[in-house]
């Protein structure tokens, strides 16, 4: 039968098939996470909570979550885009995900990942930098490497970039490292990378990424510096914590690293509300009339004196027995 009304208000376009609730207050505004607010937060021992974003929803989620700081990591090649590690990554993937992600974050600070080859010499690290920035609005950037990036950290920092450096394992020379390896295990190579941090430090690091480094020479590292650690694999005693989303969340497939923790699980739940989905349209179920839109009944007139009465809707499948 025809509708006795115009439906075009009753269903939104999106979200038209959630239950009905009433809709929270508005949060106020929430006041965005510059380097001076991450410099109080380190100066007064609070932790800082990092973790990575590559679109709009994640980054929403994690900036709602309370993440100080969101990364666009590269990681992105892994975990969304499927590749095996992540020297495959581009400059204008890097971009293209990073303004997704803009959009989704009011508060945290925004940093964007320099991929593989992007930064081989000065020249190059503070072009790409500033694209990351001009063009996929990130706040800052990272890019991996001690000594032998110093001077890239210095051409972008005289750029006007606010720049976070990387030691320790560096994923993007996962092959020249001989594979996913701790770091630091021996008093020199300890002192190695207290030098690269100290170096990225004095090239005008605002914070430094520890990754899969033995614990006491992350603190040690952490005690020496006078801008924050942020650990990853590198035990407690950083100044804070970076997680790839996916791990937080249960959601990567290939790997599982011995420093990452599930705090739940999801893809189970979001695998069986897709099945459910999927069983709905096979019998029929869904789309139900909530769901659709209708006209007026004198346009629903007109149109059958034209074309003649609807078909009736198809019959559900038969149950098999």
């Amino acid at each position: 039968a025809a509708t006795t009304a115009v439906e075009e208000e009753e269903v939104p376009l999106y979200g038209g098939g959630a239950a009905p609730h009433v809709a929270p207050a508005a949060p106020p505004p929430a006041k965005k996470v510059g380097l001076h607010a991450l410099r109080r937060m380190y100066e007064s021992g609070e932790p800082l909570s990092v973790l990575t974003a590559y679109d709009y929803p994640s980054a929403r989620l994690a900036d709602g979550a309370g993440a100080d700081v969101l990364l666009v990591g590269d990681s992105l090649g892994m975990v969304v885009l499927g590749q095996d590690d992540t020297t495959e990554v581009t400059v204008s993937q890097m971009v293209h995900h990073c303004q997704a992600a803009a959009r989704g974050t009011r508060r945290a600070l925004l940093v964007a990942d320099l991929p593989f080859g992007a930064y081989l010499t000065p020249q190059a690290a503070a072009s790409n930098g500033v694209r990351l920035v001009k063009e996929g609005r990130a706040d800052a950037v990272k890019l991996e490497g001690g000594v032998r990036a110093a001077e890239q950290v210095r051409a972008m920092v005289d750029a006007g970039l606010a720049v976070m450096g990387h030691v320790g394992f560096t994923p993007q020379s996962v092959a020249q490292l001989g594979g996913y390896r701790v770091q630091g295990r021996s008093a020199a190579e300890a002192r190695s990378l207290l030098e690269d941090a100290e170096a990225l430090q004095e090239a005008g690091c605002f914070a430094v990424v520890l990754e899969m480094v033995p614990a006491p020479v992350a603190a040690l590292i952490t005690s020496r510096l006078r801008v924050p650690t942020i650990g990853i694999g590198a035990g407690g005693g950083t100044s804070g914590q970076v997680q790839v989303f996916h791990d937080v969340l249960g959601l990567y497939d290939k790997m599982s690293p011995r420093f990452s923790h599930q705090f739940a699980r999801l893809e189970g739940p979001m695998r069986a509300a897709l099945g459910r989905y999927c069983a709905a349209v096979k019998r029929r179920s869904f789309p139900a009339r909530r769901h659709s839109f209708g006209m007026s009944d004198a346009e629903t007139r007109l149109l059958e004196d034209e074309f003649g009465p609807p078909p009736p809707p198809p019959a559900p499948p038969a149950r098999a027995s």
